[in-house]
């Protein structure tokens, strides 16, 4: 193949090969866009082209499919059912037909996210498609009752041979098993999952993380401190708070409230930006210690934009990658050790239970499924009783007077 014809159906970009197919005006109305555009995750042509004229093959299976469901079928006015007529229960008269109810693993992901997948994340739509991808890429798009213990294991193995840790296997499975599942039961299929139940070590390849250290908290603060800039106030905020550091970034500059007694909290809520991991995450935490400091120094900033932290929300949503790599990567040079910012709501759990901290008390400050029925009841404890126990654990806060903004007040 010359090097300057692309395969059908593909462009490059960045070296990678996309399928971009448009869809048919007459079924330009089942979809959301005209046209089908995804990568097809290789730089190779030779790939490249069979995947994509498997994805062309698909898409003519569906669309014939769908044109069917929109054509009136020849001689159905001479039916049964259409004429009123009863039923002749003679097999003799009447032969059975058989059809197939079920639907394929592309249809299903389909049918997932249709119904599930309303007002949910983005990366919720992403590890659906993923996932399910890597099904379509090893054993094709089949119906769902035609998958076989031995296509699981199969595909099992091709994701071990790529290198992907036990956890990363775990979340696909489960991924696989939701849509599949979801799928069959919306069609009444009687399904067997035969990717239930498909053994790999959970946890090969898997590096447990660990808590920030009470030494390199106090470096990190001198740090955030002394540099005095957004970075360092996005640090600060999720060191004394133990937010996520995709709830922090995504913050409005009025998310975060000062009380009347002169207190301040961050109220922390989903925003089209940047959505919540769950409902649970809905939460107020008090500001106290460090992150004080940091919600103070983000609002003495003349700034006009909304958000407390900009140049992470430039986009249409945060950017919470960017930001962990660039902040992972400070802390490393300034600590010496291999510390993640999701580090900081590890320490969090172990600072409050070193002050005895009631565990739902815990869950509640970190956004954290708390277990058993009855702590769904009520509204959670107030404000003031979750302050009490983050002052024990930030202790004093810090100064924001400019000649003594790296001291203890």
């Amino acid at each position: 193949m010359s090097e300057t014809i692309l395969p059908t159906f593909t462009f490059v970009k960045a070296g990678v090969f996309y399928f971009s197919r448009r869809v048919p005006k007459s079924l330009q109305h089942h979809y959301t866009s005209p046209r089908i555009v995804h990568s097809l995750r290789t730089r190779s042509a030779r790939i490249a082209e069979a995947r994509a004229r498997r994805a062309a093959d698909q898409l003519d299976e569906y669309w014939y499919h769908l044109r069917s469901q929109d054509t009136q079928l020849p001689g159905q006015h001479m039916l049964r059912e259409a004429a009123n007529l009863p039923r002749v229960s003679s097999p003799a008269a009447e032969p059975t037909v058989t059809q197939s109810s079920s639907v394929t693993l592309s249809e299903a992901v389909g049918i997932y996210l249709r119904l599930k997948g309303q007002g949910r994340a983005k990366t919720f739509h992403t590890m659906a498609h993923r996932a399910c991808g890597y099904v379509l890429d090893i054993c094709g798009d089949k119906p769902l009752d035609t998958y076989t213990k031995m296509d699981a294991n199969t595909f099992r193995d091709q994701l071990i041979e790529r290198g992907l840790a036990g956890s990363s296997l775990s979340r696909i499975f489960g991924t696989i098993r939701a849509v599949t599942n979801f799928a069959a039961s919306e069609m009444g299929l009687e399904f067997t999952n035969p990717f239930s139940n498909v053994y790999f070590d959970r946890q090969a390849g898997v590096s447990k993380r660990q808590p920030v250290s009470q030494d390199s908290l106090g470096k990190i603060a001198e740090g955030c401190l002394k540099h005095d800039d957004e970075r360092r106030w996005l640090i600060a905020l999720v060191a004394d708070t133990g937010l996520r550091l995709a709830e922090a970034a995504g913050i409005l500059r009025e998310d975060i409230k000062t009380d009347a007694d002169g207190s301040m909290h961050v109220v922390i809520q989903p925003h089209p930006w940047r959505s919540l991991k769950t409902k649970g995450s809905e939460r107020i935490v008090p500001l106290e210690g460090l992150s004080r400091w940091a919600a103070e120094r983000v609002l003495a900033q003349v700034s006009g934009s909304q958000f407390a932290f900009p140049s992470y929300n430039r986009g249409e949503t945060t950017s919470a990658n960017s930001a962990s790599a660039a902040l992972n990567k400070w802390i490393k040079t300034l600590t010496g050790e291999t510390i993640t910012m999701h580090g900081f709501r590890h320490a969090m759990r172990d600072r409050l239970r070193a002050v005895e901290c009631p565990s739902d008390i815990v869950d509640q400050i970190g956004g954290w499924q708390t277990g058993g029925i009855g702590h769904s009841y009520g509204s959670g404890y107030p404000l003031e009783v979750i302050r009490k126990w983050m002052k024990a654990i930030c202790g004093p806060t810090w100064s924001t007077a400019p000649d003594s903004c790296c001291k203890l007040e």
